[in-house]
């Protein structure tokens, strides 16, 4: 195990050699030998470093659909990388290891990370995923300004909790990104994740303007199941954009929340609540579920995903049966 402290962007000096991180919406008032919220960002002799620069904790060949993002190259493996740390304190949390505690890391380099990334055949590029990217910002930036300049895709998977600018200035280099909207209730925001909903909101305005989006929910009953909340949900989601996709996900029990699974028919009954207002929603984290994508307008099946993955039905970014145009990307 071994690290490098490389100077933390945007961030603030106030007095007494205190720091203001401006990175996320929490702007961590940071003391001496301090460290914020997320744990990765300190204050050392009045400047602030990160402390996850390079720290990699897991990477693995992934298919793209595991992000999930179903709608972008369906069907192509991407490199996934990730270090450790988090912004949220979700109580569910699916990766708790590595975003809440400090696991073995190796370091590696932005370079060496876009050469490992390069060298597996036919992969689309990086997915910077597993704990909360937002906060490995510096190591992101850079690596994602080789990896674009080699032709690779950047993906993020990420809880979208970061200020506007450092994310408009990050997303020059990202070519797609899976934002985890954890319910439509800053209530539940406040409680269970020690956030706020309303930038995350914000956040997803910018984003879909500048690359392709896709949103996920894990769905926990009785806490972000109701019919109203997920109808306001969607209704938000389709102001910005109807053809948006939106997961709507099962929880499992983890980290300290020992709530049951979500019942499989809360699952499937919103799906067909959201469908109401979105044109691609998928239900995960259930086995043997239908993965399907079908044309909004006329159904006719355009990614089979039931064994081997198969385009059908699908030419220069239309339906062949109705024309109609699909926001898939290949």
């Amino acid at each position: 195990m071994n690290s490098k402290l490389v100077e933390a962007l945007y961030y603030q000096k106030g007095k007494n050699d205190s720091l203001r991180c401006k990175l996320c919406p929490h702007n961590c008032l940071i003391l001496p030998n301090g460290v914020g919220i997320c744990k990765v960002r300190k204050n050392i002799d009045g400047e602030l470093y990160t402390l996850n620069y390079g720290a990699v904790t897991a990477y693995h060949i992934d298919p793209i659909e595991k992000k999930p993002l179903y709608n972008y190259y369906p069907g192509h493996y991407i490199f996934s990388v990730g270090s450790f740390g988090c912004n949220l304190k979700c109580s569910f949390c699916q990766n708790f290891e590595i975003a809440h505690e400090i696991p073995s890391y190796k370091y590696v380099s932005p370079k060496e990370l876009v050469e490992i990334a390069s060298s597996y055949e036919n992969n689309l590029g990086i997915a910077f995923t597993y704990n909360e990217p937002s906060i490995w910002y510096e190591y992101i930036l850079d690596t994602a300004k080789i990896s674009k300049a080699k032709g690779l895709k950047n993906i993020l998977v990420s809880n979208g909790y970061i200020e506007k600018q450092p994310l408009e200035e990050l997303l020059k280099y990202i070519d797609a990104m899976n934002i985890d909207l954890k319910a439509f209730s800053n209530e539940f925001y406040l409680e269970i994740c020690k956030g706020s909903l309303e930038e995350v909101k914000d956040n997803i305005k910018i984003a879909a303007e500048k690359c392709h989006i896709e949103i996920s929910t894990l769905l926990i009953d009785d806490l972000n199941t109701s019919k109203d909340e997920i109808i306001g949900l969607c209704k938000w989601l389709a102001s910005v954009d109807e053809n948006i996709p939106l997961h709507l996900n099962r929880y499992y029990p983890s980290y300290k929340m020992n709530n049951p699974a979500t019942k499989v028919e809360t699952i499937m009954k919103l799906r067909d609540v959201a469908k109401k207002y979105l044109y691609y929603v998928y239900a995960g984290n259930i086995f043997s579920n239908d993965k399907n994508t079908y044309c909004p307008n006329c159904g006719a099946l355009i990614v089979k995903r039931s064994n081997n993955m198969k385009l059908i039905n699908f030419k220069n970014g239309k339906c062949v049966v109705c024309g109609y145009k699909l926001n898939i990307i290949v």
